[in-house]
């Protein structure tokens, strides 16, 4: 039990890294998302509600009182990684192993909750 706890915090610690740099990157570097955002194709006034909204989901999946919105918002990152997986890896800009990383952290976060609660 105290593997699979060790785990999970280890896990959940560097994807919660992660997703604050890309959220910091949104709101203090918002010249250069912008740029990227216009390469992928998207909107660029979607930048600051996606920071905000990576946060909310950050705050979900730390807070054990939340298990219905924790697995919404496990489920809004790993549709978001994988999205961002295939965005990275089309205009091939080298940025798409670290949403292979966040991706896979992602996962083993997700397993290692459920075997620490079970």
């Amino acid at each position: 039990m105290k593997r699979n706890k060790i785990i999970y915090y280890v896990a959940t610690g560097l994807l919660s890294v992660l997703i604050l740099f890309s959220a910091g990157m949104y709101f203090f570097n918002y010249e250069e998302v912008a740029k990227m955002f216009t390469q992928f194709g998207y909107p660029t006034y979607i930048i600051y509600p996606y920071a905000v909204v990576k946060l909310l989901g950050l705050a979900a999946i730390w807070n054990p009182n939340f298990n219905v919105i924790k697995e919404w918002a496990y489920s809004g990152f790993f549709f978001a990684f994988i999205l961002a997986f295939f965005a990275h890896f089309m205009i091939n800009d080298g940025e798409h192993f670290s949403a292979l990383i966040a991706l896979i952290l992602l996962i083993v976060s997700y397993i290692f909750n459920k075997k620490t609660q079970a």
